[in-house]
This record gives C-alpha cells, sequence and structure tokens, in this order.
C-alpha cells in the first residue's frame, strides 16, 4: 500500500493498523472521519511511530491518543 497519497482508504488503513498495535478498545472513538486531510501528514507520523515500536508503555499510549485526540477536526 503506497501510504503517500493523501487518501481516505489510506487514513482508513492506518487508522485501524494503529488501533490494532495500541489495542484500542473502543474502535468507535477513531475514525477517519474525525481527521481533515491537512492532518494526514501527522496521522502518518504517528502511524510510522506506532509500526516502529513492538510495545508501548501506558503513558506512551496515552499521548499518542491525546495526540490522536488533538488531530481531530473541530
Amino acid at each position: 500500500m503506497d501510504l503517500s497519497h493523501k487518501t481516505v482508504e489510506n487514513a482508513d488503513y492506518m487508522i485501524d493498523k494503529i488501533k490494532e498495535k495500541l489495542k484500542v478498545l473502543n474502535f468507535g472513538a477513531i475514525k477517519s472521519s474525525h481527521f481533515d486531510e491537512e492532518m494526514y501528514e501527522e496521522l502518518k507520523e504517528i502511524y510510522d511511530l506506532v509500526l516502529k515500536k513492538n510495545s508501548f508503555s501506558p503513558n506512551e499510549m496515552q499521548a499518542l491518543v491525546e495526540e490522536l485526540g488533538s488531530l481531530r477536526k473541530k
């Protein structure tokens, strides 16, 4: 998958992978529709970071969730 293109499908894919890796329990809380296309690069950075690490401390998970929350549409 070529994630260099700003598409809804790519955003959906990245969000699904982030949720899987972080084991997000409330899957409805994070959806691609919550993000503007302008935030795509930031979302991609979070995606890349999450996939590089094997595990996360509770503080890291909280920080990532907060960062995703800050990217949401207002």
